[in-house]
């Protein structure tokens, strides 16, 4: 079958973005302190998300912190697994959130943390954190 430079279809794909790079890393101690006198909580069992809405240095929609307790997980190797389990699944998941912050036109600044005693399978962490962002969004929206 030949086809007709008319008649030609070119199919786009839209790649989605899933990169958690560099630009959504939380470094400045004044705004991790910021997100913790506003007290914003939003929970999700096994994740807690606290948040602020405040203009960030990067141009990104939100940055991110994940911590996993010491207290709770003693050896480093643990809690850099967990924390490797968390990014992950947020990479995944991000689009969530991209898409309602730029549509809104705010930036974010969370901190995501694990408060299980063990840790849990990869699959069920990426739907406690989709259900999670959807908490988030529901919540932002009440405030704005």
């Amino acid at each position: 079958m030949e086809l007709n430079s008319s008649s030609k279809n070119f199919v786009t794909f839209v790649f989605m973005d899933q990169t958690l790079g560099k630009e959504y890393k939380l470094c400045s101690q004044k705004i991790i302190g910021a997100i913790y006198e506003d007290k914003k909580v939003v929970k999700q069992f096994p994740l807690l998300i606290h948040f602020k809405i405040i203009p960030l240095p990067e141009a990104v929609p939100f940055q991110l912190v994940f911590s996993a307790p010491k207290r709770t997980f003693r050896k480093a190797h643990d809690r850099n697994r967990i924390k490797r389990l968390l990014r992950e699944t947020v990479r995944k998941n991000k689009l969530i959130l991209e898409s309602f912050f730029n549509e809104k036109n705010i930036q974010v600044a969370l901190f995501l943390v694990y408060t299980n005693k063990e840790e849990l399978p990869y699959d069920v962490l990426f739907r406690k954190t989709e259900q999670l962002f959807q908490k988030l969004i529901v919540q932002i929206q009440n405030e704005i």
